[in-house]
């Protein structure tokens, strides 16, 4: 018998939130790690509001929607409003009932500068690595180290010289010569461009920086993780400026802060130099970095590379690349939504807890 084709509008609902959401879906068991994570962090929230007046949208709320913006490739905050006004399973993830309103995309913007003063990024990454089932999966002696490129908000027409001698308008705004044309014509042909006397007025922290020979320049900062060998999780996640020494540096600071002496260190041909090098040894780890013997002498010799452990760091190093795609494809942070190193640095930290919480249930259930 064929069913009538009409508009059903029921006044009630008999069934619960939680019960349309399939009991194997992939979201539950990385909301039960966040939930976990998010009430290690509530005696810090209760530190970041008042006691009286009027009550704010919940922090928890705040950080569950963001990492449902990485999960499922939300490219705004107003989108992610759109999709949690109507999405089901979004409000359940959130926290939200079904007849709850959701609140405006500016609520973000008013709550960010509370939560990256109090680094609650960084706090709610390493409370999610901090649970007891979560450390079991973590190597505690073999690392990698890589670094990454992450484009800056910003055109090459907002990279104009310190001193204010290019005329050109910022890019969105007009002259008064140009008939109000938002973007007059620019001939940059033969103009040198450089970070020592050129910034850029949309991200003065963006910095001019190609990956190699033969590629492009850009305004970027870079991405740093150290990830552990066992699994491939990320244990660390950092951002600076862009520069030819920043891999290094960036990556000796969380030897420093997460590998105890006795660790190994695999790395790319980028970090065969001695002061890497010598500054791994210091720490009391030993550094598994590819020989860059191509025009000049490696910084290390067979002392290091005869054991099989330097070759089992040299396979195990290029899983550091898997967080990089995901992030730069799926969450998606090839180019960054936000000016200030600062504040990029903060989503950066966010999204590397993401994809941790993509990957551990994966590992749990193995």
């Amino acid at each position: 018998m064929r069913g009538d084709d009409r508009l059903a509008e029921d006044l009630f609902s008999y069934v619960r939130l939680e019960e349309r959401v399939p009991a194997r879906h992939p979201l539950r068991a990385i909301r039960a790690l966040v939930d976990v994570a998010l009430t290690e962090l509530s005696p810090t929230f209760d530190q970041l509001y008042a006691r009286d007046g009027r009550p704010s949208i919940p922090p928890e709320r705040l950080l569950r929607a963001l990492l449902l913006q990485a999960f499922y490739s939300v490219r705004s905050e107003r989108q992610l409003m759109e999709q949690l006004d109507f999405n089901l399973l979004f409000r359940w993830f959130v926290g939200l009932s079904i007849d709850e309103p959701v609140w405006d995309a500016s609520v973000f913007c008013k709550n960010r500068d509370r939560l990256i003063d109090n680094d609650i990024a960084r706090k709610f990454f390493e409370a999610t690595l901090n649970q007891p089932r979560v450390r079991a999966l973590l190597s505690s002696d073999h690392f990698s180290v890589d670094g990454t490129l992450i484009e800056a908000w910003a055109s090459m027409k907002s990279f104009v010289p310190k001193d204010g001698g290019d005329k050109q308008p910022p890019s969105g705004q007009s002259s008064p010569n140009d008939g109000g044309r938002r973007h007059r014509e620019r001939d940059f042909h033969g103009e040198k461009r450089k970070n020592d006397t050129h910034a850029s007025t949309t991200d003065p922290d963006a910095r001019l920086f190609r990956k190699g020979k033969g590629k492009e320049a850009k305004l970027c900062h870079m991405g740093h993780i150290l990830t552990e060998n066992r699994n491939g999780l990320i244990v660390d996640a950092r951002l600076t400026e862009a520069n030819g020494t920043a891999e290094r540096s960036a990556a000796l600071e969380m030897i420093q802060d997460n590998v105890r002496p006795g660790g190994t260190i695999g790395a790319d041909k980028n970090y065969d130099t001695a002061d890497f090098v010598a500054g791994c040894r210091e720490r009391g780890c030993t550094p598994h970095v590819a020989q860059n013997d191509t025009n000049r002498r490696s910084a290390i010799d067979g002392r290091t590379t005869r054991h099989p452990g330097y070759a089992v760091s040299q396979i195990k190093r290029k899983r550091i690349e898997e967080p990089f795609g995901w992030m730069k494809t799926v969450a998606p942070f090839r180019k960054t939504r936000h000016c200030g190193r600062r504040l990029v640095e903060w989503f950066f930290v966010l999204t590397a807890a993401a994809y941790n919480l993509v990957r551990i249930p994966k590992l749990l259930a193995a």
